[in-house]
């Protein structure tokens, strides 16, 4: 038993043994290890370190490029200063000395680029350059230089005043590039009439001075004005008239605003339209019946010269018929007889008469239910939108007065119509009531005798 433990202790202590050496040797290791890494580290600080150094050399080299910079502009900031003032103090005394040089001119001078001024703005809108295009870039020049304008320069502000006033007397003709409304191009001959109008064979021009283009009117003015300016474009001798507008364009212009008399009709609407209606309803029964009642009294008039032989194709014939048929009857009974006959021949004659006269007393009326719907609207919109702006309702109010103006000019030709028509029935009943007049005259002389 007790070698057993002699050997476990033996055994124990060369284990202890073992342990021991192996740890030590990683110590060994460990060491070796920190000593290395601070060789590597003290080799990466020097490397830091002189690295800053080297960008710290390099900051107070640009800080010392700055400063001298600096110093540059400082010393070139000094010296353009005192050279502003330098120049000041010559640029002073050279308008001294200008003043004195010019002494009264400078009035005329200032008179002369005022008087460019002015002649720009009238040559650039006149319209007679539309013919001499580019007229007004010299007078530019000389309204806006702050020179003392030079003699070449009241020469050339001279010329183009005296130019305007020459063109502005003649009539010339030219051809020119027409801008038309739908944005085409087209070349035209067109007659200027001094500096007031521009005219070619479809009617008045204008002259676009934004733009330099010669431009066609929106609308043309009222058919005997445009008519005026064609036969004067079309005369090659002789004289003719033409409206002139003396305001250049002006009047023109207002003249194209007007209204046509299809656009006031259009503005009397549904009404209107109606009155319309009535009217040409009206005038065709008129033609119908004058043509009927025409014929009928032709007619009546080739048999009253042959009445013995009644024709049944007119009121007149077939009377007498009935007065042949009838001649063995008493007097009493051919008149009952004759009178039948007229009565039927009357709504014949009659037809359509009394509608004319209908529509002449429906029109008025209507044309007042225009005006009444009008100013319903008028009222309505003034409700609406106020009475700041009377634009907002001429709309309502011309639709007040065309409807009566239309149920006016409805009325007074149905009214006539109507006269005539009416004339006429009642001449062809007159015939018959004196044919049937006299045959019972004559049926009553035989009787008696």
């Amino acid at each position: 038993m007790k070698k057993v433990i002699n050997f476990v202790l033996l055994a124990a202590s060369m284990t202890a043994g073992m342990v021991s050496t192996s740890h030590a040797n990683e110590l060994d290791a460990l060491l070796k290890q920190v000593k290395a890494d601070r060789v590597s580290e003290a080799k990466l600080d020097k490397k830091r370190e002189a690295e800053f150094l080297s960008e710290r050399a390099d900051k107070q080299s640009l800080l010392a490029t700055a400063k001298k910079d600096l110093a540059n502009e400082n010393a070139r900031n000094k010296r353009l200063t005192k050279e502003y003032a330098a120049n000041d103090i010559t640029i002073s005394q050279k308008v001294v000395e200008l003043d004195n040089a010019t002494g009264t001119l400078g009035e005329m001078f200032g008179v002369s680029r005022a008087a460019a001024a002015n002649a720009f703005g009238q040559i650039t809108t006149s319209i007679v350059s539309a013919e001499f295009p580019d007229r007004g870039s010299d007078l530019n020049r000389i309204a806006n230089s702050k020179a003392i304008p030079a003699l070449e320069d009241l020469e050339e502000l001279w010329f183009a005043l005296q130019t305007e006033m020459t063109e502005s007397g003649k009539i010339s003709q030219f051809s020119s590039s027409v801008t038309n409304l739908d944005g085409s191009k087209s070349t035209e001959t067109i007659t200027r009439i001094g500096a007031f109008n521009l005219v070619s064979s479809n009617g008045y021009l204008t002259y676009n001075d934004e733009v330099g283009q010669v431009q066609p009117l929106p609308k043309q003015p009222a058919g005997y004005i445009s008519e005026t300016a064609s036969n004067f474009f079309n005369t090659s001798s002789g004289y003719t008239a033409v409206y002139v507008d003396p305001s250049r364009g002006g009047i023109l212009s207002l003249e194209t605003r007007k209204k046509t008399l299809e656009e006031f009709f259009h503005e009397g609407k549904e009404v209107g339209y109606a009155i319309t209606v009535l009217l040409i309803i009206g005038c065709l029964i008129a033609l119908e019946r004058l043509i009927v009642l025409g014929g009928m009294s032709a007619k009546i008039k080739a048999q009253e010269k042959n009445l013995d032989k009644p024709n049944e194709n007119n009121p007149l014939g077939r009377l007498l018929k009935v007065f042949y048929d009838n001649q063995s009857a008493d007097a009493e009974t051919l008149e009952l007889k004759l009178d039948e006959a007229i009565l039927r021949e009357t709504p014949k004659v009659d037809r359509g008469v009394n509608l004319i006269k209908m529509f002449a007393a429906i029109a008025p009326l209507m044309g007042l239910l225009g005006t009444v719907i009008g100013m319903i609207m008028t009222f309505q919109t003034i409700t609406l939108f106020g009475t700041g702006d009377p634009k907002i309702m001429a709309g309502n109010i011309s639709l007040a007065l065309v409807t009566t103006a239309l149920g006016l000019i409805c009325a007074l030709p149905l009214i006539l119509i109507h006269s005539i028509v009416a004339g006429k029935s009642k001449s062809v009943l007159q015939k018959l009531d004196e044919q049937s007049a006299g045959l019972i005259a004559a049926i009553a002389e035989k009787g008696s005798k």
